[in-house]
């Protein structure tokens, strides 16, 4: 089946619309994402058929077609919430009326290899919830909690009333299968905020997918340092590649924009894929407040000179906290051993505008790979006293890179690893620990006091 590049996802999210983002609000539960462990659909104009092995399920009126998916939940202490993510893959025409009906199936015993319309299962259970008008290639989330009390497992029936009826990819489409995302409904165990996330994430590849599985784990508010998705930033890239993998916490993600997202004009395939969450659009910089932090999103692409209103806007706001701790982030790094992207000076003057306001760390992405650097001054020397403590964090999925010369004051380096970096805010330090993919040993961890 043919994979056809998709506009931007028509989901449902949770906008953040306060500058302030409170402790309370980051502290998410953890969420576990299963795929199917079967799904298929019949039709009533073959009815002897298998569709068990297609890369779409379909649905429609005439003929007549039903889909079913069964999943298999494990691992979970308690539910407070459950969505059923599906992505559509064709429909009739440029888009279907009806994305149909989903109720829930008391038979969780069919095979995929074995149903056929003549021996379908009967869908005769509570209806969950039902999908109005939708177009082709787009992810589409319908709320199951009711259904998925906890671990066991699961069927779920899709009829439509339509005969302009919808077909949704299949578990063996890959990236674009179904998703059942869970949210661990159990009692957060007690702790300050986890800050949390990487950049240079989502592409072709599968390295997101493996990143994004590491966030599923993780509580906390996700950031990006920019280049969230390749090559060109365009909505269709965004759905197609961020969307399945990292766009499942998009609910709790603090964004910042990379070269590669302003490959399309005005990055806005960014600013309409976060909306709010990144900031007034077209701008690109934003802060918010977690528990005794504060945090300053920056842009990196647009002007960043002395004076330009985005560093006048930095200050302003750093002289505007009453936040005991600082935290910033953007995509160009001012100090990086990287080989391939050299370090960026023009970021100086926000380096500068942080110092001069006793800022605690700073993370870069843009070099694919792992890098940490003692504290220092805006021009790079050592500075134990006032100095910044800035990491390269450019591990989220893509392609790793290698280094040059390495830098005066690179203490850990690593390349090849991806992987997240997990801050702990405690009142007056953070602990920082870069956590890597399943199958990968590299590590680092250590705290650092506030000023």
């Amino acid at each position: 089946m043919s994979r056809r590049r998709a506009p931007l996802a028509v989901l449902s999210t949770v906008i953040v619309t306060a500058a302030t983002l409170t402790a309370s609000t980051a502290a998410h539960a953890a969420t576990t994402t299963f795929t199917p462990t079967a799904d298929t659909y019949v039709d009533n104009s073959s009815t002897s058929t298998n569709y068990g092995t297609s890369g779409q399920l379909g649905i429609d009126n005439s003929p007549v077609k039903r889909s079913f998916l069964k999943f298999t939940v494990s691992g979970i202490s308690g539910v407070s919430n459950a969505k059923l993510r599906i992505h559509t893959d064709d429909v009739s025409g440029a888009e279907s009326p009806n994305g149909g009906t989903f109720r829930a199936m008391s038979n969780a015993g069919w095979t995929e290899a074995a149903v056929t319309w003549n021996n379908q299962p009967a869908i005769d259970g509570a209806t969950l919830g039902s999908l109005g008008s939708v177009v082709r290639n787009a992810w589409y989330e319908v709320d199951v909690t009711s259904l998925v009390t906890g671990n066991g497992t699961y069927s779920i029936g899709i009829t439509s009333s339509s005969t302009d009826g919808a077909d949704y990819d299949s578990r063996e489409s890959g990236s674009t299968a179904p998703q059942l995302v869970v949210t661990d409904g159990s009692t957060p165990p007690p702790g300050d905020p986890v800050f949390v996330g990487a950049g240079d994430i989502a592409d072709s590849g599968s390295g997101d997918t493996a990143t994004a599985a590491l966030l599923d784990g993780i509580q906390g508010t996700v950031w990006t340092t920019g280049d969230n998705v390749y090559p060109d930033g365009t909505a269709s890239q965004f759905n197609t590649y961020y969307e399945p993998t990292w766009g499942r916490h998009k609910a709790r993600t603090r964004p910042s924009p990379g070269n590669h997202d302003y490959n399309t004009s005005g990055a806005t395939g960014y600013y309409n894929y976060f909306g709010a969450q990144a900031g007034p659009s077209g701008r690109g910089y934003y802060s918010y407040d977690i528990g005794n932090w504060h945090i300053v999103s920056l842009n990196s692409n647009i002007t960043m000179s002395a004076g330009s209103a985005q560093e006048q806007w930095l200050r302003q706001d750093l002289a505007a906290s009453t936040k005991p701790c600082t935290a910033a982030y953007w995509h160009h790094p001012l100090f990086t051993s990287g080989a391939n992207h050299a370090p960026s000076t023009a970021t100086r003057p926000l380096f500068q505008a942080l110092y001069d306001y006793n800022a605690d760390v700073v993370l870069f992405g843009h070099n694919h790979q792992y890098e940490r650097f003692a504290p220092q001054n805006p021009s790079g020397a050592l500075d134990n006293s006032r100095g910044i403590r800035s990491f390269v964090a450019g591990m989220g999925g893509a392609g790793a890179y290698g280094f040059g010369t390495i830098r005066p004051n690179s203490e850990a380096r690593n390349t090849g690893t991806q992987g997240v970096l997990k801050l702990t805010l405690h009142d007056n330090s953070f602990d920082w620990q870069f956590v890597p993919v399943a199958g990968k040993t590299y590590t680092d961890s250590g705290t650092t006091t506030c000023h």
